[in-house]
């Protein structure tokens, strides 16, 4: 499986923390990586660098990502040192557990700032060069919550259906136009990152440990996978939801597993 990783480049947004801190972690071990961190956090991105720095190459850059001049620039300068990511792992995201009625004009439009046209902006920034290239792989991290609503999640679960959606039609122009660079999905439940702390886990469906979902997208990506889903239930829920009536999949969803209730005692990272 890790012989995927070896001699690649791979940049990884929201690097500092949960997922794309344990990642890095895990390929800074495969021999020949070289990895680009990008996060908000600069003290926290120098600590990375500090622990990592001994295993690999490790570059890194304070960088909001939903600065398209600051990506661009950024993305250029990289380039213009004749590197180009082999993987490119979209992590960086936020959440606030709100009803509607209660989010700031501010607050929608940083969540779906930060959650999808940051993310769109990196890739863009590197996309036509893995095109010339003839080789590349992007991996966006969606969420369970792309395929079904939930109350206390409206803008946050609004950003990751808009993330399934570019996700899947990226792949499908990459696959028509035969660019032979990959996109990947990876579409998890509850997360134990701290991001949901709080959160009550649905029937059947438990709060994944993080390196329980970084070792599923380690395996998943190296196998070229189009959608890394976990646990089982989330597999479940679009077939589930495909064949039953609205008023059906409601009741299933909120009276026999509780999806809806899961957010009552979010509290989150806080700020």
């Amino acid at each position: 499986m890790m012989k995927y990783y070896q001699n690649k480049t791979i940049l990884i947004t929201g690097a500092a923390s949960g997922i794309g801190k344990l990642f890095a972690e895990r390929v800074s071990e495969v021999t020949g990586v070289r990895l680009i961190l990008w996060d908000i956090s600069a003290k926290s991105l120098q600590k990375m660098e500090d622990e990592l720095a001994p295993k690999t190459k490790v570059v890194i850059c304070e960088l909001d990502v939903t600065d398209s001049g600051q990506v661009e620039r950024e993305a250029n300068h990289i380039m213009g040192q004749k590197i180009i990511p082999d993987l490119i792992l979209n992590c960086a995201g936020i959440v606030s557990g709100k009803l509607f009625h209660q989010y700031s004009y501010q607050e929608i439009e940083q969540t779906l700032n930060v959650n999808v046209t940051g993310s769109m902006n990196v890739v863009r920034a590197f996309l036509n060069e893995m095109i010339h290239r003839g080789t590349g792989h992007i991996v966006n991290l969606a969420s369970a919550s792309g395929y079904i609503g939930n109350p206390r999640m409206s803008v946050y679960a609004a950003s990751k259906w808009a993330v399934m959606g570019w996700t899947e039609s990226l792949y499908l122009e990459m696959k028509e136009h035969q660019t032979e660079v990959n996109v990947t999905a990876v579409v998890p439940s509850y997360i134990n990152t701290g991001m949901f702390e709080g959160v009550k886990a649905p029937l059947l469906t438990p709060i994944l440990e993080t390196d329980d979902i970084v070792e599923r997208m380690l395996r998943g990506i190296a196998k070229r996978k189009r959608t890394i889903q976990a646990p089982f239930m989330v597999r479940f829920t679009p077939f589930l939801k495909g064949i039953l009536p609205a008023s059906v999949f409601d009741w299933v969803a909120g009276r026999i597993f509780g999806v809806y209730k899961t957010m009552d005692s979010f509290k989150g990272r806080g700020k």
